[in-house]
């Protein structure tokens, strides 16, 4: 499945979470199409990507471990569904929105949370959140300076 695709059913889904544990496991699944997602970039995608591509992997990497990985089947791991990137800027875009859309999420948890492991765990997880939508906005920029220096020449 496209990477795009596989955003908007993680959007749909952190939507349609009711509970901490929901939220928690659709952060989970978030970071780990983060992650999915700069590991492709970092092999095959734009050369001036592929150094915060791979930083990106690194810093969702980390966001699943602060989180714990959930109890799912290989068929609802949406990352492992990934099969193509397509538009590289719309993938993008749409990442960094779900990613800020999963740190406001978290902070809810957090807000809400009654014993202080949860609130850690969530304040972790939404700072490596926001890195990681930090890499994704990088990214957007540098493929922004590469059209600019393509409609210049």
């Amino acid at each position: 499945m496209d990477a795009v695709r596989l955003i908007s059913a993680s959007r749909c889904a952190l939507m349609g979470s009711a509970d901490a544990p929901g939220i928690m496991t659709e952060a989970w699944q978030a970071q780990a199409l983060a992650q999915a997602i700069g590991s492709r970039l970092a092999v095959s995608g734009p050369p001036e990507l592929r150094g915060e591509a791979l930083g990106l992997t690194e810093l969702a990497g980390r966001g699943c471990g602060v989180l714990g990985a959930p109890v799912l089947d290989v068929g609802r791991l949406r990352a492992a569904q990934l099969t193509e990137l397509g538009d590289a800027r719309v993938a993008l875009l749409d990442l960094g929105g779900l990613l800020g859309e999963v740190g406001i999420a978290l902070v809810g948890i957090a807000c809400a949370a009654s014993d202080e492991g949860t609130y850690w765990q969530c304040m972790e997880a939404i700072d490596a959140a926001d890195e990681s939508r930090d890499r994704v906005l990088e990214m957007l920029r540098r493929l922004a300076v590469r059209d600019q220096g393509a409609a210049a020449g």
